[in-house]
């Protein structure tokens, strides 16, 4: 009896994936026809969106908001418009010590994520970009290049 519910388990998790392949590819094929009119920061952001799930929500969460006296919010934070190059270092390199956000003092650490330039790009243009922030100029990854220990 359990190796026949096993056995249904499995072949509805297997139909369930296929499932999720099926729409994550018509997704693409339509995302990819919609960039055709997105700007570079558009594509970019995008991009960095799916950094931000992969990486980022666990402690920042969904709504960019961190959560309180542990992991700094992301959403209308001074630190991402203030300073700029300390962002970039942070990501690209990981945060350990105190940094104030918007008037709150935060004492953590973020580990370094091991992301490509390009993908330092990408996710800081999405946060800088979102949640009540706004940047004059995209990251680019020259500018992470640019950014040493």
């Amino acid at each position: 009896m359990y190796k026949i519910s096993f056995l249904l388990f499995v072949i509805f998790m297997g139909c369930t994936n296929a499932t999720k392949k099926t729409q994550a590819k018509e997704s693409v094929k339509i995302g990819q026809d919609k960039n055709i009119m997105q700007s570079d920061l558009e594509k970019s952001m995008e991009r960095g969106a799916t950094v931000y799930s992969d990486f980022c929500v666990q402690c920042h969460l969904p709504n960019g908001k961190g959560i309180p006296n542990n992991f700094p919010p992301l959403a209308g934070s001074n630190w991402l418009t203030e300073k700029r190059t300390e962002s970039i270092h942070a990501v690209k390199y990981g945060q350990t010590g105190k940094i104030e956000v918007n008037g709150i003092t935060y004492n953590g650490v973020m580990t370094p994520m091991g992301l490509s330039e390009q993908e330092v790009a990408d996710v800081l243009n999405y946060v800088m970009n979102s949640w009540g922030n706004t940047q004059k100029e995209m990251v680019t990854k020259d500018e992470v290049n640019a950014v040493s220990k």
